[in-house]
């Protein structure tokens, strides 16, 4: 496997309560994520939603596992079947399935078990608006998210969409975990920077990881 950051050791910084970044956590299998991602897309290819205000989102998306999050005039919702192809959506790949393992357990979510890994790719000027997550019904089950590529500034804040903002360059191979108290936090992405990365290229990938599905 092509080893790009074989002499970077990875680090937690904590974020806020129930949330740490796990600095480099996903450098070194990096390879791996994206021929996988490179697979999911080929089966559901990238698109950019538009919301049910009627806004094209500039990220574009794709899902994998045994739902997908979708966007369109009427709402947001899960969906076992993609939209545009009609098909399932691609099986969650093993190499996302073992970096997800190992990041919720160093998080502290040992039990996390996620059934939904949403994709998306950001190009130069994309952004993602401060938002909660909050369509799972199993709101005691984290988030965990994968940057791979180019850098990008997160945004996390509070509770409320007016909460004091913490401004975080997140660089390739970095993974955001936040679940408990910080799980209904808003957070964003700032409008992305020209670059060049010599994985991703002119893109900057987030997978995204959640527990989608109705538990009782």
């Amino acid at each position: 496997m092509l080893d790009l950051f074989a002499d970077d050791e990875p680090w937690q910084e904590p974020l806020a309560p129930g949330a740490v970044i796990l600095r480099r956590f996903a450098r070194l299998h990096s390879p791996q994520l994206m021929a996988a991602i490179h697979d999911v897309a080929a089966r559901s290819p990238f698109r950019h939603m538009v919301t049910p205000g009627g806004y094209t989102m500039s990220v574009a998306m794709t899902n994998c596992g045994a739902l997908g999050w979708t966007t369109d005039r009427r709402g947001y919702l899960y969906a076992p079947v993609d939209p545009q192809t009609g098909n399932p959506w691609p099986a969650m790949p093993e190499s996302f399935q073992r970096l997800c393992d190992a990041a919720s357990h160093a998080a502290g979510y040992p039990d996390f078990a996620p059934d939904a890994c949403l994709i998306n790719r950001y190009q130069p000027g994309a952004k993602l608006s401060l938002h909660q997550d909050k369509d799972e019904p199993n709101l005691a089950a984290p988030i965990v998210s994968v940057s791979l590529g180019l850098p990008a500034v997160f945004q996390f804040g509070g509770l409320t969409r007016s909460a004091p903002l913490q401004r975080i360059m997140l660089e390739h191979g970095d993974v955001v975990v936040w679940g408990g108290p910080s799980r209904l936090f808003y957070h964003g992405i700032q409008p992305l920077k020209d670059g060049e990365h010599p994985l991703t290229g002119g893109y900057r990938y987030n997978l995204t990881f959640r527990a989608a599905g109705y538990y009782e």
